[in-house]
């Protein structure tokens, strides 16, 4: 990735929690599957990424996993996973790397927990950033907000990443961060940057797989999303039609329907004259 930075190579990266997701993304050829704590929001329902558990994170990694054999699979530690003793800390990551077959570990914050980022690098696992909107963090931020429009902001993010570049994180994420301030820290760092909402000069892109493809979101549209399918509707549709053929007993047709032989039939039945 730090190659792709030198050359300009432009970093693909989507969120999938699951084999076929991951299957899917690992064959259009994306470079780098994040297996994100979002799944609270898109898979298991909940309003927030808070309640999300190490347990659950495993379980979906190793799915995901599964389905892209061949692609570098970034886990996100979930909320308050990081933030305690660092043996507890390392005993999560090492369940993610061992148990998931996560290839590198995720954390949200800045210089607070660059001795964290710093501990872990040092334990032989890498280690991807997360700056600006931070999801794990948002009742602090007062809300889903766009960060970095003002100097006081600009100057704490630039520091932030500086401080985890130097703890050794190998990449990070800027999640809703004005284009000007993205552009200028990823200038700075020799790290790639991985934008979401953060304008087109981060690195590289990363956008959560039900947005992109509208599967099973609700929410309204956002600024920062592209949809390039909807893949909800086209499942709804299908279901629908399943029910309607159903209740019209249309389905199961001959075709979908298998039979005994005959003398089977007569030796159940009786003779049908």
């Amino acid at each position: 990735m730090r190659k792709m930075k030198e050359d300009g190579v432009p970093i693909t990266m989507v969120t999938a929690y699951d084999y076929p997701s991951a299957r899917l993304s690992e064959e259009a050829g994306i470079d780098v599957i994040l297996v994100g704590d979002s799944l609270g929001n898109v898979v298991l329902g909940y309003d927030s990424t808070l309640p999300v558990t190490l347990d659950d994170m495993v379980y979906h990694t190793r799915a995901a996993v599964r389905g892209a054999a061949n692609t570098f699979v970034v886990a996100d530690m979930p909320f308050l996973t990081y933030h305690g003793s660092l043996d507890a800390t390392l005993q999560g990551v090492g369940r993610l790397m061992r148990e998931g077959g996560a290839k590198a570990v995720k954390l949200e914050g800045g210089a607070e927990i660059a001795s964290t980022v710093k501990a872990i690098t040092e334990a032989g696992v890498p280690v991807v950033g997360h700056l600006g909107l931070t999801p794990q963090s948002v009742h602090q931020l007062g809300g889903f907000r766009v960060q970095g429009r003002n100097s006081e902001q600009a100057e704490k993010l630039l520091s932030d990443a500086k401080a985890i570049e130097e703890a050794g994180a190998f990449a990070i994420v800027l999640e809703l961060v004005t284009d000007e301030l993205a552009a200028w820290v990823t200038k700075q760092l020799s790290i790639p940057t991985i934008g979401i909402g953060s304008g087109v000069h981060c690195d590289g892109q990363v956008l959560v797989y039900h947005d992109l493809l509208q599967y099973g979101s609700d929410s309204a549209p956002r600024k920062f999303v592209k949809a390039y399918a909807n893949i909800g509707e086209t499942i709804r549709a299908g279901i629908g039609e399943y029910v309607k053929e159903v209740k019209a007993r249309t389905f199961p047709a001959q075709e979908n329907t298998f039979h005994m032989d005959n003398d089977v039939v007569q030796y159940l039945y009786g003779d049908k004259e």
